[in-house]
């Protein structure tokens, strides 16, 4: 008998995979934080003798490396993949043996990135289970743009063959465990589902239901801004990450506080989008400890920037901490615990902006303020309030001199997005109001929305 463990990183979108028999396992792309995998692997009571990487990843640091260390497992790596540390090359065909009865069998799958793998688990030579990485999604590939430009048309026809291959080679009855497509920016669309087979992906992904020429118009044409922190996630994973640090940063005062936003560092206050809004320290900005703090963060600050955090309370602190390690941001120059009035300190103001509804933007009308849509490109095209400007979130901070004149009401598809945006149009100075509310409420609420 054998089992696969899933661990998953919600704010990421991606899963990390433990499996094997009764006393050894195999880990697949693990996260940074090896400690959930060590965690999973004491709890089966079984010794991890193999840790295996899909392919060079561009979206979080790996775990591999630390995890290879600590527990002694031979380290598996595309052979193609240029890296800076002793590891055990894989080429297409090679096989590792798991357990008693077990085998793990790579399979080249270029296209996500031209040396990536993916790796098929046997029991006593039936094929049960192939982990995907970023290849053959649920109901979709990974992205072929997050190598090199020019290798773009070339990498999204390479993922439509290496999705028929794995099709074609595995039974239909085959688990397909992907990496990515739960939330990745890796993905080139959305996952179609929690969980798949090789029958089911038959029936059901683009990159087998449409003739390869069809498919690779498709996908570049779908394709959107890569977040700004991948150009970083590559070469840390191929220099050899370091072991993640997750002790608690040095602790900061109102004073330091209020030196560290004037010398222009980031403070970032983790708390809810509503608490923030009601009252915070004047400067700081807001990305929610329950968001995706990680992917938007890391996304827009500049890279190297020391970061202080503010949380209610030291497990938010430590959540934060650890979803940043994971794509690169190891630790905070500060951080404080507590309430924003202890974070300003006594004498000092808080900040503070309203929020609102579409309801409401249409109660006070669109056409007498700014409406700042700060969606994504491909939400945008499929609907937009008649007037408003467009620049997506993660443009914002750079673009703030864009914004036209005029109160700010801002919003996005659900109000986390908007909620950021608002913080930094708070702390430039500007008068916003953040609209809290789904997208499909601005037509209810009899707002004029352009489609198509």
């Amino acid at each position: 008998m054998f089992f696969i463990d899933t661990i998953e990183l919600e704010g990421l979108g991606n899963r990390h995979y433990l499996a094997g028999g009764t006393e050894t396992a195999v880990a697949v792309d693990p996260p940074r934080d090896i400690d959930r995998v060590l965690a999973a692997a004491a709890r089966r009571g079984v010794r991890i003798t193999h840790v295996v990487e899909t392919h060079l990843h561009n979206d979080y640091v790996t775990g591999g490396l630390d995890l290879a260390r600590v527990t002694g497992a031979a380290y598996l790596v595309p052979a193609g993949v240029h890296v800076s540390f002793a590891r055990t090359p894989v080429a297409d065909g090679d096989t590792a043996a798991v357990d008693t009865g077990l085998v793990l069998r790579a399979v080249a799958t270029p296209g996500h990135t031209p040396h990536h793998t993916a790796y098929v688990l046997e029991e006593d030579g039936a094929a049960v289970a192939a982990f995907t990485g970023g290849s053959l999604l649920i109901g979709t590939v990974g992205r072929p743009d997050l190598v090199e430009p020019r290798l773009t048309g070339e990498l999204a026809r390479a993922q439509h063959a290496s999705a028929h291959r794995l099709a074609a080679e595995l039974p239909d009855a085959t688990e397909v465990l992907p990496t990515h497509g739960f939330g990745s920016f890796c993905s080139s669309a959305q996952a179609g589902g929690d969980r798949s087979t090789i029958g089911r992906e038959k029936t059901a992904n683009t990159a087998l239901t449409t003739d390869a020429d069809t498919f690779v118009a498709e996908i570049l044409a779908g394709l959107e801004d890569v977040p700004a922190y991948y150009a970083h996630m590559g070469p840390a994973n191929a220099a050899g990450p370091a072991p993640v640090d997750l002790t608690p940063p040095a602790v900061a005062d109102a004073a330091e506080i209020a030196a560290r936003l004037a010398a222009g560092e980031w403070v970032v206050d983790l708390r809810n989008r509503v608490a923030f809004a009601q009252g915070h320290v004047a400067g700081s900005f807001n990305f929610e400890a329950d968001g995706k703090i990680a992917t938007y963060l890391a996304w827009m600050i500049p890279w190297g920037k020391p970061v202080t955090l503010l949380a209610e309370t030291p497990g938010q602190l430590a959540a934060a901490q650890r979803e940043l390690v994971r794509v690169g941001i190891d630790r905070p120059a500060a951080a404080a615990v507590g309430t924003p009035r202890e974070w300003a300190g006594e004498d000092t103001a808080l900040a503070s902006f309203p929020r609102s509804t579409f309801a409401g933007l249409a109660a006070r009308g669109a056409g007498d303020v700014v409406v700042l849509d700060v969606r994504r490109d491909s939400e945008r095209a499929a609907g937009y309030v008649e007037g408003s400007v467009h620049i997506p979130v993660h443009q914002l901070h750079q673009r703030l001199g864009e914004v036209p004149a005029g109160t700010v009401w801002v919003h996005c598809a659900g109000g986390m997005r908007a909620a950021i945006a608002a913080s930094l149009l708070d702390a430039a100075g500007r008068d916003v109001v953040a609209v809290d509310d789904g997208f499909d409420a601005a037509t209810a609420a009899g707002l004029p929305v352009v489609t198509g």
